[in-house]
This record gives C-alpha cells, sequence and structure tokens, in this order.
C-alpha cells in the first residue's frame, strides 16, 4: 500500500560526454553504479539508479552523451540518449562550468526544444571557476532554451546536490514505490560487474586503449564452499596491439586491472570474489551488429 502523498518518477540525466552525468548519479545514490572516467562517452548503456527516502522515490536514468556518431556503436549510443527524453517525467541538462557553451551543446538544445516535459539547467563543475563566471554563462543557456530551473552544483564534492534532489522531488507527482528502499539499481550484477572491469582498462592505459573495448562476463556464479564468488571475464578489443598494452609486460597491466576491479567488485557484492580476467581481439567490433548484440548493445532492450 503506497504512503499518502508519496512521490516518484522518473529523470533522465542527458548532457554532451564528460559532464558529469555518471559522478553526478554515484554522488545522489551514494555508491559507485556507474563507471567514471576524464575520457567522454565511457557510459554506454542507460543505467538506472534508484534514489529513496521517505517521502519520494526517484529513478535517474544516466545516457550516454549525445555527440555526432562515427560508428554503429556511436549511433546506437546517441540514439538510445534521445529516446529517453519522451520517457520521463523530468529532463536534467547537464553542463560543464569550466567548459562553457559549446556545438554539443546546441546539438541538444535542438532536441530538448521539441520535449513537452520540464528541463533542469544543471551547472556542474561550479568548483572549477570563479562565481562572476556563472551568471553570463547561465543566460546564454536561458536566452537558447526555455528551462524550468537552474541548479549550479559540484558533482565531485557534493556541493547543492542536495538542493538539486529537493528541487526534483518538488517537480514529481504522487505515485507508488517503484522499487524497494535499499534497491539502488534494476541493473543486473553482471552487467555493473562489466563495466566497473572496463573503467579500470580506461583508467590505467589512459590514452592508449581509446573507447574500442568492451567487457563480456563469460561466467559468474557464487561458490558457496568456499564462500566466494567466481568471475570469468574477457576484455574485448579491436587490434593485437591493444591486447598487448592491456596484457602489458610480464601481464602486469592485466593482474593491476584485475585487482582494482576484484576491489570494486567485493563491495558491490559483499563477498570474497575469485577474478580472471582475458583479452580477446575482435576486429571493427563497433561497426559489426552482431557484436554490439553479443556485448549488451541490443536497442530493444533498452
Amino acid at each position: 500500500m503506497n504512503k499518502e502523498g508519496y512521490k516518484s518518477g522518473f529523470v533522465t540525466i542527458i548532457g554532451r560526454p564528460n559532464v558529469g552525468k555518471s559522478t553526478l548519479l554515484n554522488k545522489v545514490i551514494g555508491q559507485k553504479i556507474a563507471i567514471m572516467s576524464d575520457k567522454p562517452q565511457t557510459t554506454r548503456n542507460k543505467i538506472q539508479a534508484v534514489y529513496t527516502t521517505d517521502e519520494a522515490q526517484v529513478i535517474f536514468i544516466d545516457t550516454p552523451g549525445i555527440h555526432k556518431p562515427k560508428h554503429k556503436l556511436g549511433d546506437f549510443m546517441t540514439r538510445t540518449a534521445q529516446q529517453t527524453l519522451n520517457e520521463v517525467d523530468l529532463i536534467l541538462f547537464v553542463i560543464n562550468a569550466e567548459e562553457g557553451y559549446g556545438r554539443g551543446d546546441q546539438f541538444i538544445i535542438d532536441r530538448l526544444e521539441h520535449v513537452k516535459n520540464p528541463v533542469f539547467l544543471v551547472v556542474n563543475k561550479i568548483d572549477k571557476v570563479h562565481p562572476d563566471q556563472l551568471l553570463p554563462l547561465i543566460d546564454m543557456y536561458r536566452n537558447k532554451l526555455d528551462v524550468a530551473e537552474v541548479v549550479p552544483i559540484s558533482a565531485l564534492n557534493g556541493n547543492n546536490v542536495d538542493t538539486l534532489l529537493d528541487q526534483i522531488v518538488s517537480y514529481m507527482e504522487e505515485g507508488p514505490q517503484f522499487y524497494p528502499e535499499d534497491q539502488v539499481t534494476d541493473h543486473p550484477e553482471r552487467f555493473i560487474t562489466a563495466e566497473l572491469i572496463r573503467e579500470k582498462v580506461l583508467h590505467l592505459t589512459r590514452e592508449e586503449i581509446p573507447h574500442s573495448v568492451a567487457v563480456v562476463i563469460e561466467e559468474m556464479k557464487v561458490r558457496e564452499e568456499k564462500n566466494v564468488v567466481f568471475v570469468n571475464a574477457t576484455i574485448i578489443v579491436e587490434r593485437s596491439s591493444q591486447k598487448g598494452i592491456i596484457i602489458g609486460k610480464q601481464g602486469k597491466m592485466l593482474k593491476e586491472i584485475g585487482k582494482r576491479a576484484r576491489t570494486d567488485i567485493e563491495t558491490l557484492l559483499g563477498s570474497r570474489v575469485f577474478l580472471e580476467l582475458y583479452v580477446k581481439v575482435q576486429t571493427d567490433w563497433r561497426n559489426r551488429q552482431k557484436q554490439l548484440v553479443e556485448f549488451g548493445f541490443n536497442e530493444d532492450e533498452y
């Protein structure tokens, strides 16, 4: 039975690549469910996160950053982001205060002009700029798009994030609690585990490995007699040279990826984890429909 006056709704987070959408999502939820990287286009699938209080429940959808696609994977990522705009109750348009207005923002603004749902302009990374720079920047965006609210924040430091949440809840209508209060995402654990491994690849290989990397969980099972979760995963790259970089000299890079990923996965699962990693070359996989579906980029599911 729903509480009287209880509010609920769906919110999408949209913005150019690398404006801090995943950082904001993780700050709101209080634990890592979306991978973070300083490289653009890190998030590939819609990640749903659930924020629950005694008065409300807000389901967040973190989309891939909208950008001009260069391959089939990029095309899928952009369509995924756009499709969410009319499926939610509220849209958070996140911009980077440090970078300011860019052509990618206009690409998004052109699409938001046709949306009936309220749009919040969320100005992120305010800790990186002088306060005097904020008002002119906000005025510029207000002149380009009719927004319901403007909320300056620092997702990394948590500045003003509580205010943003209060504003979001104020726009929600009465509704049911869709998820149990202790559930923070509707994604299966296998998906988040794969994302955590991919995050470590991006962090550790830096510029050497572009976003031509995917992670497939081959096996994930609990071995109760040893009180451990066994995870077997394959890191997919497009070229042999990338495979060599990920494995590293005498396997050191792959071991470090596994070590860091295992720590996060153990936190996620609340259990000891035995992680086995392999690296496999699939040439030009981002342009092959069969591989996109095999690696989880099936648009019919999202």
